[in-house]
């Protein structure tokens, strides 16, 4: 049976979006995530989607989802991506199994030329991909 991640963010634009398709698409069946924000920005962020398009990975179809979405389900593990999120983590997820904050820039705040920013999304997606990816297999 497979180990249900929840990865918690502020808005769920980017960087949860991305551990969550990093998790299902490199980890799966022994991991399955879903991500959520603690203040939902409604969308997911394109440059997110570009870059994880470039590794295979498709976000096109995700969306942003508030934490509400997920009330009353269990999860082996929160992982916290943003210290907005572990700050405001719902008590409610104190019922869980493993709680971890494993914090990482928001290249949504990028700025400079569109090879900068890009560089920036992509730099976080590798970060994400080394340490929540290295953090579950370290779990197993």
């Amino acid at each position: 049976m497979s180990k249900k991640i929840l990865i918690l963010c502020t808005g769920n634009s980017c960087r949860s979006q991305m551990a969550e398709g990093l998790i299902n698409a490199r980890l799966s069946p022994q991991f399955q995530a879903d991500s959520a924000g603690t203040q939902p920005s409604g969308y997911v962020h394109p440059k997110a989607i570009a870059v994880m398009q470039e590794v295979g990975i498709d976000l096109s179809q995700n969306r942003s989802k508030s934490l509400d979405e997920f009330k009353g389900q269990y999860f082996d593990y929160v992982i916290t991506v943003c210290d907005s999120a572990n700050e405001n983590c719902p008590v409610w997820l104190e019922q869980t199994g493993q709680r971890a904050h494993i914090g990482f820039d928001d290249p949504a705040h990028a700025t400079g030329s569109e090879a900068e920013i890009l560089a920036e999304f992509r730099r976080v997606r590798d970060e994400i991909a080394d340490r929540v990816l290295g953090f579950l297999r370290s779990e197993k």
